[in-house]
């Protein structure tokens, strides 16, 4: 037996073992839920019997981009709803994300602290998943655009697991996360002004405006200053979104038009030393430049139309962003020097722009009775252009803030200038031959085209100089089957197995980071596998869905080091996803309700062999993947009653990882908890929420601009709010 099969072997025992254990948590949740019933525990403030429950199965439209129940879709696929996240006051995506199975998303990252890096199935990459904004890919052709993700006057956000339909123009590997507001017309008709730790203050509104005729609108507007236990690392934004539909010729149409600008002081990440984070600085030192921030203004402009045909029902979309940044930080050097004659950090003054374009046509046709097709086409455009002004300053380790930018000489001047169109023709098929059956099949054919310029000007060495072009074309198939089958129903209960399986691929990411990488990577490309039970147990009270999942990857972007210890990005061979997820929730009444989550990855690397700064070759075949933890699981508790009191409390428990990808420097499980307590009165609440009340601090993060740099995960916060229905 060759040890890759040994080690096969025993990856599969695991997960069958945690799959038994995740079973057996499941019946013992039954169990619990049934013995309470039987005795007539009530958990209620008023001690009341506990209300009916009303069984509503849940539509999703990522899979499928028609409304399909999430019940039997042949896929995973979890609803986040809007006014949860409201009476829990999340604000960000690990707190929207926080009772999704197997999906973890801190904040912060390179993109500075309004940003986050989601992960599933294991993989810790800011690229390896789709955000969709409304039907559009948000930051499409480059990178999610997470920092300017307003999570104000939200209908629901829908989670898939796994690779992205066909149906969109932009791939993802391991997930999708699609947020969607309230359509034209309809809002959240809410306002809210907060104010909390560190001198955080905050406010939002959402309303539908009078409509004008038969043109029906909507806005929704919100604005922050978020403060941090880093007295210098802050967010500062102011965030719109106008929404217009009216008929027109016998359709549709919609228009959307989106607003950010947004002002951040990034922190600074703590760099590791050998096989552990560095005591020499502490989790809130900024060694950032004294003029360090990240400044983005982007307008987001989106028209729409739809109307019945004799080809089925037709509809377009056609969106357009731009975005200006202004990037001015520094990186800690792993060789830190006490000596204030020589230099231990390096900083990066850049300026960037990006454009987004994004188009789609297709139709949608109901054939016979059992079987509905979508057919079309779409282009996703990208244009990125950046100039980047390097240098290096001193940092006192515990002392005052460093220099500015402007008062140290210039390095070097690093450029790019990178286009990619991503042309795609698709059909999806989703065939019904049976109450009990649904087949789900799509098939894309991509052609994908990028051109790459790159410079570099060395202000001391004329002869390091590089004036590089490269290019990159590539048209290729993906696709997915899937299906699902009724396996089990009696009333309100029902047992949906389902497996599928899809291939696709992706141009490499583009990092814009400080230093040049002239080539045009080779795409990533992915083969997934997964099957699971889902559906509805106890008279409908308890939602479950378990599910097994494994991916190859081929050709996944790392960032590693180059001989002067500059960073750099790199294709790493393959790597291999395995793993099991449960997801439960228990409704007690129609506003109690228990979520216990529980997930086993297991990310390793295959045949790929890595060269450090010092030249030193090693073997990382059977590596666990940096900051990919086996163990994820969350329990979340959610009074929500439209009057008196409510509350939550939130637990999430991250396992042991590893810091790098040779598994030298392990860094141990943690645990937060997050709970909101309120009090609403007709038309008016207060409301109190805490975030991390455990107070911990582990690394979350690898920065991908920095050497052996990790951003930690922000300290416990606090914000009493003040709201009203409009």
């Amino acid at each position: 037996m060759t040890p890759r099969t040994a080690a096969a072997r025993r990856g599969l025992l695991l997960i069958v073992q945690r799959t038994v254990g995740c079973i057996r948590f499941l019946r013992r949740l039954s169990l619990l839920a049934a013995v309470s019933a039987a005795f007539g525990i009530s958990i209620s403030v008023q001690a009341a019997e506990p209300d009916a429950v009303t069984v509503l199965d849940a539509l999703q439209v990522t899979a499928t981009r028609t409304p399909e129940p999430v019940s039997t879709v042949p896929a995973a696929v979890s609803i986040v709803d809007g006014r949860e996240l409201r009476a829990r006051g999340v604000n960000d995506l690990r707190g929207a994300l926080a009772l999704v199975a197997g999906v973890e998303a801190p904040p912060g990252g390179d993109a500075g602290p309004a940003g986050a890096v989601p992960s599933f199935w294991g993989l810790h990459e800011f690229d390896a998943f789709l955000l969709v904004v409304d039907g559009v890919p948000w930051g499409g052709a480059f990178n999610p655009s997470i920092p300017t993700l307003d999570l104000n006057n939200v209908e629901r956000i829908e989670v898939l697991r796994g690779a992205a339909p066909v149906i969109y123009g932009a791939t993802a590997f391991v997930g999708v996360i699609q947020v969607i507001h309230y359509a034209a017309g309809e809002a959240a008709d809410r306002v809210e002004l907060g104010y909390g730790s560190y001198g955080t203050l905050r406010g939002s509104a959402s309303t539908a405006l009078p409509a004008i005729g038969s043109f029906k609108q909507s806005l929704a507007i919100s604005g922050e200053r978020q403060q941090f236990s880093d007295a210098r690392e802050d967010i500062n934004n102011g965030k719109a979104l106008y929404r217009g539909a009216m008929p027109l010729a016998g359709g549709q149409l919609r228009l959307d038009a989106d607003l950010t600008s947004q002002h951040t002081v990034p922190n600074s990440p703590t760099v590791r030393e050998g096989e552990a984070l560095t005591t020499a600085t502490r989790a809130d030192d900024n060694l950032n430049p004294a003029d360090a921030h990240i400044d983005e203004h982007r307008y987001h402009l989106v028209l729409g139309y739809s109307r019945p045909t004799t080809l089925g029902l037709w509809d377009s979309t056609a969106s357009y962003s731009h975005s200006n940044v202004r990037d001015r930080r520094g990186f800690l050097r792993v060789d830190m020097t006490p000596d204030e004659a020589a230099t231990n950090a390096d900083y990066q003054d850049q300026d960037r722009g990006v454009i987004d374009s994004y188009f789609d046509t297709h139709f949608g046709k109901h054939l016979f009775d059992q079987l509905d097709v979508v057919y079309g086409a779409d282009l996703l455009y990208g244009s990125g252009k950046q100039q980047s002004t390097n240098g290096a300053y001193f940092a006192e380790l515990r002392g005052t803030t460093p220099p500015a930018t402007s008062t140290r000489p210039v390095d070097e001047i690093n450029g790019v200038d990178d286009r990619r169109a991503f042309i795609g023709q698709y059909l999806q098929a989703d065939w019904k031959p049976s109450a009990r059956w649904d087949v789900l099949a799509g098939l894309r054919l991509n052609e994908t085209k990028e051109r790459k310029t790159s410079t570099h000007i060395d202000t001391a060495d004329a002869t390091a100089d590089i004036d590089a072009y490269d290019r990159r074309n590539k048209t290729r198939l993906s696709g997915m089957l899937g299906a699902s089958y009724v396996a089990w129903t009696a009333g309100a209960d029902q047992a949906v197995v389902f497996a599928d399986y899809r291939n696709t691929f992706k141009p490499a990411a583009i990092d814009f980071g400080p230093d040049v990488t002239p080539e045009v990577l080779n795409p990533e490309t992915a083969r997934s596998y997964e099957a699971g039970v889902k559906g509805r147990l106890l008279d409908g009270r308890l939602d479950y869905d378990l599910d097994f999942f494994f991916l190859h990857f081929n050709n996944l972007v790392v960032a590693t080091t180059d001989a002067d210890g500059n960073p750099q990005m790199q294709n790493a061979g393959s790597e291999l996803f395995r793993g099991v997820e449960m997801e439960t929730r228990y409704h007690f009444s129609s506003t109690l309700a228990v979520a216990a989550n529980y997930s086993y990855h297991n990310a390793r690397f295959g045949p790929y062999a890595e060269t450090d700064a010092d030249g030193n070759t090693q073997s990382l075949d059977g590596k666990q993947l940096e900051l990919s933890p086996h163990s994820l699981a969350s329990l979340g508790v959610l009074y929500t009653p439209a009057q008196g009191f409510n509350a939550s409390a939130i637990g999430n428990y991250v396992g042991r990882r590893y810091l790098d990808r040779a598994n030298t420097a392990p860094t141990g499980s943690y645990v937060t908890a997050d709970a909101s307590l309120g009090y609403r009165w007709h038309r008016y609440g207060a409301s109190l929420y805490g975030n991390n009340l455990s107070n911990r601090r582990p690394p979350v993060t690898e920065s991908e601009f920095g050497d052996r740099s990790y951003y930690l995960l922000p300290a416990r916060s606090f914000l009493f709010a003040l709201s009203a229905d409009l």
